[in-house]
């Protein structure tokens, strides 16, 4: 039976379909983002699920619905890495099965953490087939000459084309499979260019079918937009079991990458490296390096011990308060919520008397860290009031809690957890929310200090 092609108009940033063109996309709000593309539709096929070579199969066979009860649960079977930081951002280790994207900035190093983690389970008598759809075996390679790469069970592949994959992954049946990356992958059948939305989607569902019918694990690279997101479909991270996203500064070494979505394990994970010249190194205690440049005596520097999934970070909250010579005063935070900042500034005017509506406000997480959980409020608060006053905090204290709206200070979670990180990192004295003191017992050699309202822990902080 013939084809039938029919024309239709699609947004390269959202994936909405029309049947004519629009300047303005009608889903995201983009301008000339629709672009026209052949869309073939294909008589409908019966039977079973279509069969590669060797077992592989493209498809899932038909299932029945089955009550829940009779289903067995097990722990997901999981590949452990040698690197302890990406083992946490994916929840223990690489789920057999389960499709990962990651992304991150050009040169950042996605495509070295994948080739070293190749490398590893390779050397754990692990198949590994690495793809690449922007090098050749060749400069593959060169790269894992650089990084000390190197074992039969590592199989490199240069391809773009889906059903040549496909094949590839029939002849090694591996354990683990790489596609550097998604965007460069097309399907013969799609008329559209490698890296559209109906490609990209396309490619990513055959990939997944590939994963859950087979058990391999596939790691899939996405390109990112110029505004940080990974570039196509938002479909593309709905599709996925673990999304990871690769930050950091091109010119600085330290990498940082986090668990946005996770099917597996805990989506507020992160892991830590190092960029050196023989490949990423992971950090064993980032709390080490985000205060290893802390200024002593300086006012508006406080150290707040935030969590960071299940593992306690110590980072550096900077606040720069200064009168404004405009209309209207300047906030702007780096690394905090721009919201919230404005908020415990009206509780620190309301509540403790600070005048701070004709001063410009500036705040900063030292090293790059997004924070986003409440327990960094009072540290913040803190910040903003010792650049005021121009008093300077003790370079000892380590600041945890919650802030309301009426100046209270709330409990937190995981107090103990934390104050353990603050005195592993020798810290004499920590202020804390007073209803966090019982039920647990502090360790030795450091001062727990608890205050019920923000003006108390001011009044501790600096001095009154």
């Amino acid at each position: 039976m013939a084809t039938k092609k029919k024309t239709k108009f699609m947004c390269q940033s959202c994936g909405y379909e029309s049947a004519k063109w629009m300047g303005k996309c009608p889903g995201c709000g983009e301008w000339n983002k629709m672009v026209e593309e052949v869309e073939i539709v294909k008589p409908a096929r019966r039977g079973g699920a279509f069969t590669h070579s060797e077992g592989i199969t493209g498809t899932a066979e038909r299932q029945k619905a089955t009550p829940i009860t009779t289903i067995e649960t097990l722990q997901e079977p999981r590949i452990a890495t040698d690197s302890a930081e990406l083992n946490r951002a994916l929840g223990g280790g690489i789920v057999q099965g389960s499709l990962v994207l990651i992304g991150g900035d050009p040169g950042i190093g996605k495509s070295t953490l994948l080739l070293q983690v190749s490398s590893q389970l390779a050397q754990k008598q692990k198949k590994v087939l690495y793809i690449s759809g922007e090098e050749s075996v060749k400069q593959t390679k060169l790269r894992a000459d650089r990084l000390g790469v190197t074992s039969d069970h590592l199989y490199v592949y240069s391809e773009t084309d889906m059903d040549y994959i496909q094949q590839a992954i029939a002849e090694v049946n591996p354990d683990l499979v790489i596609i550097d990356s998604i965007q460069t992958v097309y399907q013969s059948e799609v008329t559209s260019a490698p890296g559209s939305v109906s490609q990209v989607r396309e490619c990513t569902a055959t990939l997944m079918r590939i994963a859950k019918s087979n058990g391999i694990a596939i790691f899939i690279v996405g390109h990112v937009t110029k505004e940080g997101a990974i570039a196509g479909p938002r479909l593309l991270e709905h599709m996925v079991d673990t999304v990871l996203y690769f930050e950091g500064e091109r010119h600085h070494t330290y990498r940082i990458i986090r668990a946005v979505k996770n099917r597996f394990g805990s989506t507020n994970e992160m892991g830590i490296f190092e960029m050196k010249e023989s490949g990423l190194e992971e950090v064993a205690n980032p709390s080490e390096i985000f205060l290893e440049e802390r200024s002593k005596g300086a006012a508006g520097s406080t150290v707040v011990a935030s969590m960071e999934g299940t593992r306690p970070v110590l980072v550096e909250i900077q606040a720069l308060v200064s009168p404004t010579s405009f209309g209207n005063p300047r906030r702007m935070a780096t690394g905090i919520d721009h919201n919230r900042v404005s908020l415990l500034m009206a509780v620190l005017e309301k509540r403790v008397g600070l005048l701070l509506q004709n001063q410009d406000a500036y705040l900063k997480v030292a090293g790059g860290v997004k924070l986003d959980e409440p327990a960094i409020d009072l540290a913040v608060s803190v910040s903003i009031a010792s650049s005021f006053r121009d008093k300077s905090t003790r370079p000892t204290d380590c600041i945890i809690g919650e802030v309301g709206l009426t100046g209270e200070v709330r409990r937190v979670s995981r107090i103990e957890q934390r104050v353990q990180e603050a005195v592993k990192l020798g810290f004499e004295r920590v202020i804390l929310p007073a209803n966090n003191i019982s039920g647990w017992s502090a360790p030795k050699g450091i001062e727990i200090i608890g205050v019920s309202t923000v003006a108390e822990a001011l009044k501790y902080a600096l001095g009154g």
